[in-house]
């Protein structure tokens, strides 16, 4: 190969190399272990196999079609692993029926690479198909983030470092998905390196947030290795839920953390390791679900109270914060959820 032969090689490969290590961190390695990490790393262990099939394919056009098939088997995967990313991670407490994606994926890409291998002209249809499911992807990925992006464009709005990271996210598979589409005008070789170039920039991304590493990925590094015990956790867990149903402590809108902590004779910081350790929220987060819990029971019991009504009498001091935290926990308004019962 000429010297720029090899650098192309390179710069392509690398990406691909890269994104294998990464998707083993991220399906084995990162902790605490949440679904959402497991289909990023699935998803980049796809990406790594399609790009590493280009770039072997690029410099070496005889490879064998058993090659090919695998490759294009991993590309009919990018595009659902990348939603289900997307919905577990805006949306950690709704159901995202991942396993019906997977299993009806499973057969349709059998049948597709069936299909492939019947000659050349099949070949370029299942190719089509193949970017087409992809693209129908990435476009219910978009959709699925529709809310992420209101918040974007609102400078008001506060956007949290991992709500930019899974962006990102899918800005990159998209732009990733347009260099093979377009690859015909442009350079088939043009889809790895533009993975080699979001990769990158994804490192440069956690490099200048290296201090909200752990909130990104959700690892609770404050609490350095003083785990509570699990059956000690449990306990402490069933005493708070227990108090928290029974006294409906989550209506007092001015409750506070120490307060809690204060009633349950914990310190603030054990109690907050403790939901974070164990029930992967903040306090924030915990007493809400409860005031929300409460709403959806008044507004379904015909309640003759007005909506913002409802949401003073379970905690909330505004109601826009009430509005707010009931679109984010139900993914609904008050008022479409009033609509459907």
């Amino acid at each position: 190969m000429e010297i720029s032969s090899e650098l192309l090689f390179f710069f392509s490969i690398l990406g691909a190399f890269n994104g294998l290590f990464l998707s083993v961190y991220f399906l084995f390695f990162s902790k605490p272990k949440k679904i959402y990490n497991l289909f990023l790393g699935a998803m980049l262990l796809a990406l790594s196999i399609r790009i590493g099939k280009s770039v072997f394919f690029y410099f070496n056009p005889d490879l064998a079609i058993g090659y090919l098939m695998f490759g294009l088997t991993a590309c009919f995967f990018i595009g659902p692993f990348l939603f289900l990313y997307v919905k577990s991670s805006l949306a950690p407490n709704k159901p995202t029926y991942w396993k019906w994606h997977l299993l009806l994926a499973i057969p349709a890409v059998i049948a597709l690479m069936y299909f492939y291998s019947l000659g050349e002209e099949n070949e370029n249809r299942a190719l089509r198909l193949i970017y087409l499911q992809w693209l129908v992807y990435v476009l219910l990925s978009w959709y699925a983030a529709r809310d992420l992006i209101k918040k974007i464009v609102k400078p008001s709005v506060k956007v949290t470092i991992k709500e930019r990271w899974v962006l990102s996210v899918i800005v990159g598979v998209t732009f990733i998905w347009a260099g093979y589409y377009f690859s015909r005008y442009t350079s088939y070789i043009s889809g790895a390196l533009t993975f080699s170039f979001f990769l990158y920039l994804m490192v440069l991304f956690l490099f200048f947030n290296k201090k909200k590493t752990a909130e990104l990925f959700n690892e609770k590094s404050k609490y350095g290795n003083k785990k509570i015990e699990a059956n000690e956790a449990l306990v402490q867990l069933e005493k708070l839920n227990t108090l928290m149903q029974e006294k409906e402590l989550y209506k007092n809108s001015n409750l506070k953390l120490s307060d809690l902590a204060e009633t349950l004779k914990l310190s603030a910081h054990h109690l907050s390791q403790l939901l974070n350790d164990n029930e992967g929220k903040n306090f924030a987060r915990y007493i809400n679900e409860f005031r929300i819990a409460e709403a959806q029971r008044m507004i379904s019991s015909d309640s003759k109270l007005t909506l913002e009504a409802i949401g003073y009498e379970c905690g909330f001091n505004s109601k826009s914060t009430f509005f707010t935290t009931f679109k984010n926990i139900t993914g609904k308004t008050p008022s479409e959820y009033k609509s459907l019962i």
